[in-house]
């Protein structure tokens, strides 16, 4: 299902819908982190959006690099301020195109990475 969400966030790109960019990034990194947790606790996962406590919990985040985590800080925010009107003005203007390109290469080395680990 990440990889689907990735190919949604490039298919947003091309069609100009940044605020959606930004959303399916976000996810693609969630379902990552929570295919990681899957993989090495027996738990289930958490049933939230927070990336960083999902590397955290899972223990991802003690082999990621201070990149990794820098980027992680800044897709976290994004799921939500997509989600509610209130946000979304503002980040539709943070979201020009270089940016959502941006997200999509750093998403796209992320994930890859975690794949990596499974």
């Amino acid at each position: 299902m990440s990889d689907y969400d990735f190919d949604t966030a490039k298919a947003m790109l091309d069609t100009k819908r940044y605020l959606y960019v930004a959303f399916m990034c976000h996810q693609t990194i969630e379902k990552m982190l929570k295919a990681y947790w899957s993989n090495v606790l027996e738990e289930p996962p958490l049933k939230i959006h927070s990336l960083s406590r999902l590397a955290e919990k899972s223990g991802l985040d003690k082999d990621m690099s201070e990149e990794q985590t820098d980027f992680i800080d800044e897709l976290e925010p994004l799921n939500i301020e997509a989600r509610y009107p209130s946000y979304k003005e503002r980040l539709m203007k943070s979201l020009t195109v270089e940016r959502c390109k941006n997200l999509i290469e750093q998403t796209d080395k992320l994930r890859t990475w975690i794949k990596s680990k499974l």
